[in-house]
């Protein structure tokens, strides 16, 4: 399951938050009244992982969009589970091959 110590609506409204779990990437913004969830592969951060690559889901900017955002990336996690935790043993091979 993923942790997010810390993490608070309040948090959200001043800077981004993000973290990974077992080759899942996952990044969460707010703005407006939106709270925007995307979730990607490791080894790259946000910034340097192709658009292509990375999914989104949008959420309403309350505690309750934010409970239900942290549940859909446990839910996309668990379905892929297999791809994300070969993702995290090839992700060296993965680093060392762009170089």
């Amino acid at each position: 399951m993923i942790s997010t110590l810390g993490l608070s609506i309040k948090a959200l409204k001043k800077e981004p938050f993000s973290g990974s779990h077992c080759g899942m990437r996952y990044y969460l913004t707010a703005k407006d009244d939106i709270l925007t969830a995307y979730l990607y592969p490791e080894p790259w951060c946000f910034e340097a992982t192709p658009n292509e690559q990375k999914e989104k889901k949008e959420f309403p900017f309350t505690q309750e969009g934010l409970d239900a955002a942290l549940t859909w990336l446990n839910e996309r996690y668990e379905a892929d589970r297999d791809n994300w935790e070969r993702i995290s043993k090839d992700q060296m091979r993965i680093f060392l091959k762009s170089t």
